[in-house]
């Protein structure tokens, strides 16, 4: 299962109840952290999410209510013992933004490999993860990003059996590994089916819409996408500045195929968002207003099936409402 908290959804400036916008992934022990503004790391704390398993840092662009957060963060880790890699992934110019910011945070105890987003599209695999980086619309150069567990398909005994294929290879196939043994070689394909479902996550901020998103957030279980704005008149206000409307936002939801949508990277001056709703509703039936520490655990389609509805898990701090047709395969917490 992949882990999710959406740890901010404010844009611009944090706001007394609602920090900057910035999202957690938990897999198999190994957290990615997207965005980092100021203030993440009280959100973090508030969510209950540990600083030290952070493994990979995804910026989307180089704003302040971006990455601000950036010295602190690193220096908390460092605080913690942390001995491992970070790997921070972002657009070009990333090395010497990083740099800039390690002025105040100079020595840690761990190694920061940067790697520099130039093309359109681009796609790395990470403790589990497979992440694609697309380039989107914004004042500046900035990045989406989908991050996917991705399944391969079910190991077959019969097929590894007519195959006399030894049962102490069986193992090392069926995850996914290539072995020699006496003279001959064996391949996954040959005792394991057709891939199967995995998870897919789409993280998107500072845009304005785009079928290159659209195509990225393509059959997405959980779209997170940025509604600066949910006054229709403020339409011109997102055009001028490469933001987007909630209902913008809904319209890609629908196209992408999503399952759920989750809207954060309000503007400081919106207020009463649920009051809009009902007409992004009209758009997209399962659009859902973020709030800061707003979790869910997202899981393959087979073990969702035997989670009933009324088992899911409500998060104090979360503080939100679960939709009764909500998809089996989204466990709330």
């Amino acid at each position: 299962m992949l882990d999710v908290c959406l740890l901010g959804t404010a844009g611009m400036m944090p706001l007394p109840n609602r920090w900057l916008t910035a999202l957690s992934l938990k897999y198999n022990g190994s957290n990615i952290l997207i965005d980092c503004g100021e203030g993440t790391q009280i959100a973090m704390k508030e969510a209950g999410i540990n600083f030290k398993p952070i493994d990979i840092l995804c910026i989307t662009h180089f704003h302040a209510d971006h990455i601000s957060g950036l010295p602190g963060l690193l220096l908390t880790m460092g605080n913690a013992e942390r001995t491992e890699p970070l790997t921070i992934i972002g657009p070009k110019g990333l090395t010497r933004v990083v740099t800039a910011l390690r002025t105040i945070a100079p020595e840690l105890p761990f190694e920061i490999k940067c790697i520099e987003l130039n093309e359109q599209d681009e796609y790395f695999e990470m403790n589990g993860y497979h992440i694609h980086a697309f380039r989107v619309k914004h004042a500046v150069l900035c990045y989406g990003y989908s991050v996917e567990i991705k399944r391969s398909g079910r190991f077959s005994v019969e097929r590894a059996r007519e195959k006399e294929i030894p049962m102490r290879l069986w193992n090392p196939l069926q995850k996914g590994n290539t072995v020699e043994f006496e003279g001959r070689v064996y391949t996954p394909d040959m005792v394991l089916g057709p891939a199967r479902k995995g998870i897919k996550v789409t993280y998107c901020t500072d845009s304005r819409p785009l079928e290159h998103i659209v195509e990225a957030a393509e059959g997405s279980d959980l779209f997170i996408c940025e509604g600066m704005y949910a006054e229709k008149e403020k339409i011109v206000k997102a055009k001028q500045y490469k933001h987007m409307t909630f209902y913008e936002a809904a319209d890609m939801a629908k196209r992408a195929g999503v399952k759920e949508l989750w809207l954060t990277h309000f503007s400081p001056s919106l207020v009463r968002a649920e009051d809009y709703m009902p007409q992004v509703r009209d758009i997209f039936e399962n659009a859902y207003l973020g709030k800061d520490a707003k979790s869910v655990e997202l899981m393959f389609d087979e073990l969702a099936a035997n989670n009933p509805k009324d088992t899911y898990k409500q998060s104090v701090t979360a503080d939100y409402k679960i939709a009764a047709d909500s998809d089996l395969s989204l466990i709330h917490i």
